[in-house]
């Protein structure tokens, strides 16, 4: 519809779903249906595209920060009447100034794109004005914003259901996003497998599995033939594109990655599950975006708050269940990160023994290190004010 936030059309595309809404569940179980819209509804925010989140008690419109551009902004600025609002978590309000452990909204009387930076990404803004609790709707737009991999900032506009500025907007109940990330991990599917001979590891074989985390790919690599009615040796490796592909000086994975298949394959084998985690959580972008500001002097967990992540958002439930689907109950746990070991032993893996996965220091990456053993509680034996001796220390 000509003036609306979303796509034009005939119909629109919820007009659409209620009109197949019948056909659609004779094919997908009931209790998925919310699911398929999260997932829908992440599309809409990474492609800059608004979606209706609803609830029993109201709607509200919702978009991530990244999408505002000065079209859209006025298409907004129609609508919301001056009740838009900017959600911000907590880490963000705090670089801003602000004792708080609990997310917030700052008014948009106007839909002011340079303030919006301000407030959602510049170094050096303070807070401008009052910060109100969150509504249900708006936590739920935030969450949005996390499982999308986007920056956790959005704006939210209350919204009437029957309003035609938004017909052709996806909606998607806020129950089904709060419900999402544990609902993936029930998904969670083994679709392919084949032997893929590895330089450290000839005889090992990828197992994809699909779900998890948004439905990406997640990947178990079985280095040699573990015997599993023994514990058996694994590592829980998150995706780091710039250190296990590029080599990046800033950390070790790529070392870490390396050393694991080899030593799997020296020590009776193992399972290294590769897990599209990157940046801890927090997607490519948002790593990228870290890495500047780390440049500009900020360690790594100071950087993910100004952009307004904790420290890890990180989950490994599902890595257990990947796990347990490959036949394993007992584990030797290679990690130097006690939240690991912790997860697995929550998901009700055995865990028998851990050891520390050691990788170079470098002039690059040995503050890093310190600022995760002294930070974070990573086991490691690094110290920041001191030359990088040859091999040693370790980033999990």
């Amino acid at each position: 519809m000509a003036g609306g936030l979303g796509t034009t059309g005939q119909c629109g595309l919820f007009e659409f779903e209620v009109c197949v809404a019948d056909q659609q569940r004779s094919l997908i179980a009931g209790e998925t249906f919310g699911q398929i819209q999260v997932e829908r509804a992440v599309a809409e925010f990474r492609a800059g595209r608004p979606a209706v989140i609803t609830a029993p008690g109201g709607s509200i419109l919702a978009l991530s920060v990244e999408a505002v551009d000065p079209a859209m902004s006025a298409r907004l600025e129609g609508l919301a009447a001056g009740r838009a609002r900017l959600v911000v978590p907590a880490p963000r309000l705090r670089h801003l100034g602000m004792e708080r452990t609990d997310a917030g909204a700052i008014a948009l009387p106007q839909i002011d794109l340079r303030r919006i930076a301000a407030l959602s990404v510049d170094v050096d803004a303070r807070i401008d004005a009052p910060v109100a609790a969150l509504s249900p709707l708006d936590a739920a737009a935030l969450e949005l914003a996390r499982i999308a991999l986007v920056l956790p900032a959005v704006i939210t506009v209350v919204v009437q259901p029957d309003d035609e500025a938004i017909a052709d907007l996806l909606k998607v109940p806020s129950a089904a996003i709060e419900q999402f990330r544990m609902g993936e991990v029930d998904e969670l599917s083994i679709v392919a497998r084949a032997p893929v001979p590895l330089e450290s590891a000839p005889d090992s074989e990828f197992v994809i599995f699909r779900g998890g985390e948004g439905m990406r790919d997640q990947v178990a690599v079985i280095v040699g033939h573990p015997d599993l009615s023994q514990p058996v040796t694994v590592r829980l490796h998150s995706a780091c594109l710039t250190g296990d592909l590029f080599g990046s000086l800033k950390c070790d994975c790529g070392d870490q990655l390396r050393h694991t298949t080899r030593f799997m394959a020296e020590n009776n084998g193992g399972i290294l599950l590769y897990l599209d985690q990157e940046g801890r959580g927090n997607g490519i972008s948002n790593k990228i975006r870290a890495y500047k500001l780390q440049a500009q002097g900020f360690d790594t967990f100071d950087a993910d708050e100004v952009l307004g992540f904790e420290h890890d958002h990180r989950s490994f439930e599902f890595a257990a269940v990947m796990l347990k689907q490959l036949g394993v109950t007992s584990v030797r746990v290679m990690t130097n990160n006690p939240v690991k070991i912790a997860a697995l032993e929550f998901a009700g893996l055995v865990v028998a023994s851990d050891q520390r996965i050691q990788g170079r220091l470098t002039d690059q990456n040995v503050r890093y290190l310190a600022t995760k053993r002294d930070r974070a509680g990573h086991f490691l034996d690094v110290a920041a004010d001191t030359p990088p001796p040859a091999h040693g220390g370790a980033k999990d």
